[in-house]
């Protein structure tokens, strides 16, 4: 079996059928088969243990890309191989059908402190209860294909009291009357945990009144947002993040970043994810799965983010839209493609994605041809490579 470094290879990516995924949309979109039409959530590319991709040269021959990556890591990785020891990145297409959990992602420090721990505990990898899968972090980009809903940061504070006036929730009123008296990170947490740790007939009472509220203003998105979610999970106290989120619908085409530490839910519609390659999510609601308040907690910065300096905007140089991402474990790169090739040259591994139209990408004797929704690997050793064609190509890599 042939697999040198420095050549370019066609890639095979799992799919991840989680429960809130779409049963068409890759199927639409990229052509991909569901003969048990089952919901495809996710097409993972990338090393990460959960979902590894694999290669595939001329020969047909197969190969997982973990196992060509510890053949020679330093020839594939290059410059991250030297700076993190592995491929510091894992890029997704996702199709939500049905909301995601609210969820948080810890920063380096504190993945690296709680892996270490459950480690020295004995809590298995696969235990549901298990809070840290990885020592890293979890900073991701999210480009739309759709128009796309989600939750993403805290609203600016006075947007928050705005909308808790007027509410009558008795469990919960005496942080809600403290925050809007004093609305600071201090009384937005203990409001945040206390709507969280709400069991049994106080919370029932709660969901109900705030479900009979939000029917009243529903002519306000964040009640129209707590009636939309209700449909899914009636009884879950997840209900009341859209009175502190932000909630936002990216058109096609426009991205976010979203940060460590920071609350967040994709709703509905299918895009482009890319991030660090960690599987650690803290849940935080809109979810029958394992929560850990306490360490939830402690990994949430309880400030206003506003939503418009979530989006993201790309520096355009001729055909090259290059997004400023504020960490070095990922770029995310996208080409306008034409038939005048555009050179490229790259110290790192690379994930090329077509995004639509066809791609066709030049290494040294290598030529792949990629059509919408497939996927090339380009080791850091092929060094300069070249791309043409018609549509739109995405590249990763590490900055």
């Amino acid at each position: 079996m042939s697999f040198s470094s420095n050549r370019i290879y066609r890639m095979q990516n799992p799919i991840q059928n989680y429960a809130w995924g779409s049963k068409e949309a890759f199927q639409q979109m990229y052509g991909v088969a569901n003969p048990e039409h089952q919901p495809q959530a996710e097409i993972w590319m990338g090393a990460h243990p959960n979902g590894c991709s694999t290669l595939i040269n001329e020969h047909g021959e197969t190969l997982r890309l973990d196992a060509f990556i510890q053949q020679d890591a330093a020839a594939v990785l290059g410059d991250a191989q030297a700076n993190f020891g592995e491929l510091p990145y894992l890029f997704k297409v996702l199709a939500a059908a049905e909301p995601l959990s609210i969820q948080v992602h810890p920063d380096k420090a504190s993945s690296e402190a709680g892996f270490a721990a459950e480690n020295a505990a004995g809590v298995p990898l696969t235990d549901a209860q298990r809070n840290f899968k990885d020592p890293n972090h979890k900073p991701e980009l999210v480009y739309a294909l759709t128009p796309y809903r989600a939750m993403n940061g805290f609203r600016e504070f006075a947007e928050i009291v705005s909308l808790l006036q007027g509410l009558s929730l008795p469990a919960l009123q005496a942080e809600i009357d403290a925050f809007c008296q004093q609305p600071t990170d201090a009384t937005l947490k203990a409001l945040f945990a206390a709507s969280l740790r709400l069991q049994g007939d106080a919370r029932r009472e709660t969901v109900t009144r705030l479900l009979a509220t939000a029917q009243h203003r529903q002519d306000e998105e964040a009640f129209a947002e707590v009636l939309r979610l209700a449909a899914f999970y009636p009884e879950d106290m997840g209900l009341f993040a859209p009175l502190l989120l932000n909630v936002i619908t990216l058109q096609p085409g426009e991205a976010m970043f979203l940060y460590a530490k920071t609350p967040h839910a994709y709703l509905q519609g299918v895009g482009l994810e890319a991030m660090a390659s960690s599987d650690n999510v803290l849940r935080a609601g809109l979810t029958p799965k394992h929560m850990d308040i306490d360490a939830l907690l402690a990994n949430v910065d309880f400030v206003a983010k506003p939503a418009a300096e979530l989006l993201m905007r790309p520096m355009v140089l001729g055909p090259i839209s290059d997004y400023p991402i504020p960490v070095a474990d990922f770029s995310f790169t996208l080409v306008n493609l034409s038939a005048e090739a555009i050179a490229s040259e790259t110290s790192t591994a690379l994930i090329l994605f077509c995004l639509n139209g066809t791609a066709t990408i030049h290494a040294g004797a290598d030529t792949l041809i990629l059509s919408a929704g497939e996927s090339g690997f380009v080791p850091a050793a092929a060094v300069s490579f070249a791309v043409s064609g018609e549509g739109q190509l995405v590249q990763i890599g590490s900055r």
